[in-house]
């Protein structure tokens, strides 16, 4: 999966690219995001049809690619540690 969108740089918002946002922490970085299942489709085609309505939880790589789904934010988490990633917040 790649992200092909560019921002123009500024001095608010640097440009970083995708592969150097996958080297942070030497690779070993993730972060959880909250997400509706009515996304689950883009981010994850192989998942099966889920209701809609229902809080889940992805765990993505560094330069967000998306590594696994869950429903509960631990599990998220232990999944990144059982993988030896650092799991990360974001804002």
């Amino acid at each position: 999966m790649t992200n092909d969108k560019q921002i123009e740089p500024n001095t608010t918002h640097p440009v970083i690219t995708q592969e150097a946002l996958a080297q942070l922490g030497d690779g070993r970085l993730a972060y959880v995001k909250t997400i509706r299942s009515e996304d689950v489709a883009a981010l994850f085609p192989q998942a099966p049809k889920i209701a809609p309505g229902i809080k889940l939880f992805a765990l993505h790589g560094a330069d967000g690619t998306p590594i696994m789904l869950t429903d509960t934010r631990e599990a998220a988490l232990a999944n990144a540690w059982s993988q030896e990633l650092e799991p990360v917040s974001v804002h």
